[in-house]
């Protein structure tokens, strides 16, 4: 990732609040000139941190602060490290989405996660649909996994976090469901599926 000159001075600076674990910056990609891909993908990070991680932090609950721009308290990480380093998912070690799983234990912990829209990163994008799609089936995974992880911090959480946290996983697996079933309306019948 590129950094901007302050990135680091600005989460510092929201860290001074001993109730914070984390904070993270806003993202954009580095190559988004490169594709109509990566412009996307860009776009996908605006909204990403600026929409979704505002919200959020508006309750001081970010539920992933992405890895190439986060800060994290060292006294938090300390106590944390233990249950950090042997995530397990399906009874295997878990080496995908360490970003979103330390937020999570950040949160369960107790301390508050940020978004500090001033602190920008660039980070590079995959630039073609093959990596990208194999990206967004990691990120999937991790998000399905952090969230029976945090089901038992969704009653503590703001109504609006909690809508937040079901729609994520929801909205995928609906929209799944949508495509298959339309798929499967259109092998048996020949009709276009309009409704999905």
């Amino acid at each position: 990732p590129l950094l901007a000159p302050d990135v680091v001075v600005k989460l510092a600076l929201k860290m001074q609040d001993p109730a914070i674990g984390a904070a993270m910056g806003q993202l954009a990609a580095s190559n988004r000139h490169e594709t109509w891909l990566t412009r996307l993908i860009d776009m996908e990070y605006w909204l990403a941190c600026n929409e979704e991680r505002a919200a959020q932090a508006r309750f001081g609950a970010v539920m992933c602060c992405c890895g190439p721009c986060a800060m994290y308290r060292r006294t938090a990480l300390t106590m944390l490290l233990d249950q950090y380093e042997t995530q397990m998912f399906r009874g295997k070690r878990s080496d995908f989405g360490e970003d979103r799983h330390l937020t999570i234990l950040m949160l369960k912990a107790g301390f508050r996660t940020e978004y500090v829209p001033t602190a920008i990163a660039a980070t590079v994008v995959p630039n073609k649909l093959r990596p990208y799609l194999r990206q967004q089936l990691r990120w999937a995974r991790s998000t399905f996994r952090d969230t029976l992880l945090a089901m038992n911090l969704l009653p503590g959480l703001d109504r609006f976090l909690t809508l937040d946290v079901i729609g994520q996983n929801l909205g995928p697996l609906l929209l799944a469901l949508s495509v298959l079933t339309g798929l499967a309306q259109f092998a048996l019948t020949g009709t276009v599926p309009w409704w999905t």
